[in-house]
């Protein structure tokens, strides 16, 4: 799902991509984390009202990654019989 949203735009503030999947700030930092540690994802920090944000997008091999996941999910879909 992370991926999804950030396939979605050109990069994304760590605390919104946490609110829109749902999970605690640790749980996404791992995820990031994991995802950083393939070339996936890639974070920017910031500073906004003198506070630090995080802002992440998907390296160029990460939405490569995703939209070659996202069409052998739909290629799969596409070949179940119809009953």
């Amino acid at each position: 799902m992370i991926c999804a949203l950030l396939d979605a735009v050109a990069e994304a503030e760590f605390a919104v991509v946490q609110e829109r999947v749902a999970v605690s700030a640790s749980v996404l930092s791992k995820h990031v984390a994991v995802l950083m540690e393939a070339g996936y994802v890639a974070q920017r920090k910031t500073v906004r009202d003198t506070r630090p944000r995080v802002q992440l997008r998907l390296t160029s091999d990460g939405r490569r990654a995703y939209r070659a996941h996202v069409a052998a999910l739909r290629a799969i879909v596409d070949a179940a019989p119809d009953d």
